[in-house]
C-alpha cells in the first residue's frame, strides 16, 4: 500500500467516524483531509529531494577535494628546519603501483629541493619489479645527487631488497641493512604458461593469424619455436648485463665478486656486507641520527588518495581483461 493510499484510508476512517455522529458535512471533511494529506506528502517529498541532492553535491565535492586538494602527491609541508628526508619504496616496482617511478621520483625531488634537508634516506622493502621503472628511478637518483652534491642519499633495507629494488639501491651513497634482510637476486626473468597439451586433450584448435612471421612470439597457445626462445634469451641476457653494469658502477671497488653473485641468488644482510653488496647495519633512525646528524625524520613518500587509487585500479582491471595476461619481463 502506498503512502497516499494509507493517508486516504485514514481520512476515510475519520470520515466514517464523523458520519456515525450524523455530521451532515462529512463528505466535505473527507475531501479536506485528503487535500491536506496530499499537500503534506508533497512537502515531505520535496524536503527529502533537497536532502539527497545536497548529499550528492557534498559527496561530489569530497571526491574533488581528494583528487585535487587531498595531498595525493609527496607531502611538501614542514619546509625549513634541518631534518632527514625519508622516501619509502614498498612492494612491487611497477607502473601504477605505489612504488612506481612517477611516485618515487616525485617524492625524491621534493626531498632534495627542501632547503632544510640535510640528507635523504631511501627505505626499501621490495622484491623487485619492472626493469624500466627501476632504471628510471636509478637514473633520476644519479641526476639529483649531481644537482644537490651537498645532500647525501643513503639506502636502508628492511625485510627485502631484491632485483629491481637492489637495482635502485646501488644508486645510493651507502646501503644499510639488518643482519636478517634479504639482499641480491641480480637477474632477469620472463615467465608465462604453455597450454598446447591441455588443448590437445580438450580438442581445442588454435586459430591465429598474424602479419609478420614473429608476431606470435611465445604465444602460450602455440608450440614453442626454437628461434623465438633464443631471441627471448638473448634479450634477457642483454637486460641482465645492464643490471650487472649498474651494480658494478654503483658499488665500485666495494664489490667482492664471486661466480654466483650475478646468478640470481640472494643473501642475508650479514652476508651481503661480506660480499660488498651492502655497507653496514642501520635503521632509518640510526642513520638519521648518527650518519646524517639530523635526527628529525620527515616523510616525503608520495601516497595516492582514495579517488586516484580507485581510478587506477579500475583502469588496471580493464586493461588486464583486454591483454589477457601477456608475458612480461621482470627483474625478479
Amino acid at each position: 500500500m502506498s503512502d497516499e493510499q494509507e493517508f486516504a484510508g485514514n481520512a476515510v476512517s475519520a470520515a466514517s467516524a464523523q458520519s456515525s455522529k450524523s455530521d451532515p458535512g462529512w463528505e466535505r471533511n473527507v475531501l479536506e483531509k485528503l487535500a491536506f494529506e496530499s499537500l503534506r506528502e508533497q512537502r515531505r517529498r520535496r524536503r527529502w529531494g533537497i536532502f539527497f541532492k545536497a548529499l550528492g553535491f557534498a559527496y561530489f565535492g569530497f571526491i574533488l577535494f581528494m583528487v585535487w586538494g587531498g595531498g595525493g602527491k609527496a607531502d611538501k609541508e614542514g619546509k625549513g628546519g634541518e631534518h632527514t628526508a625519508l622516501v619509502q619504496i614498498e612492494g612491487p616496482i611497477a607502473p601504477g603501483a605505489d612504488a612506481s617511478a612517477e611516485n618515487v621520483i616525485d617524492a625524491l625531488r621534493s626531498a632534495f629541493e627542501d632547503n632544510g634537508t640535510r640528507g635523504v634516506i631511501l627505505r626499501i622493502n621490495s622484491p623487485g619489479g619492472s626493469p624500466v621503472q627501476s632504471g628510471i628511478i636509478n637514473d633520476e637518483i644519479a641526476r639529483l645527487r649531481k644537482a644537490h652534491a651537498d645532500i647525501p642519499l643513503y639506502v636502508v633495507v628492511e625485510d627485502i631488497c631484491a632485483s629491481g629494488g637492489y637495482y635502485i639501491a646501488v644508486a645510493g651513497d651507502k646501503i644499510f641493512v639488518d643482519k636478517a634482510s634479504i639482499v641480491g637476486s641480480i637477474g632477469v626473468r620472463m615467465d608465462g604458461f604453455g597450454f598446447t597439451e591441455a588443448m590437445k586433450k580438450l580438442g581445442v584448435e588454435r586459430r591465429l593469424l598474424t602479419a609478420g612471421e614473429n608476431k606470435a612470439l611465445l604465444d602460450p597457445f602455440s608450440p614453442e619455436v626454437p628461434r623465438h626462445v633464443e631471441h627471448a634469451k638473448s634479450m634477457l641476457a642483454e637486460i641482465h648485463q645492464q643490471f650487472i653494469d649498474v651494480v658494478r658502477k654503483g658499488r665500485g671497488n666495494r664489490l667482492k665478486e664471486t661466480p654466483e653473485m650475478f646468478s640470481g641468488l640472494f643473501w642475508s644482510g650479514a652476508k651481503s656486507i661480506e660480499l660488498g653488496l651492502a655497507d653496514g647495519y642501520g635503521t632509518v633512525d640510526s642513520v638519521a641520527r648518527e650518519v646524517i646528524k639530523a635526527p628529525e625524520v620527515r616523510d616525503y613518500t608520495a601516497r595516492e588518495n582514495i579517488a586516484e587509487r580507485f581510478a587506477k585500479r579500475f583502469g588496471a582491471s580493464v586493461m588486464s581483461g583486454i591483454t589477457g595476461g601477456a608475458d612480461e619481463v621482470r627483474w625478479r
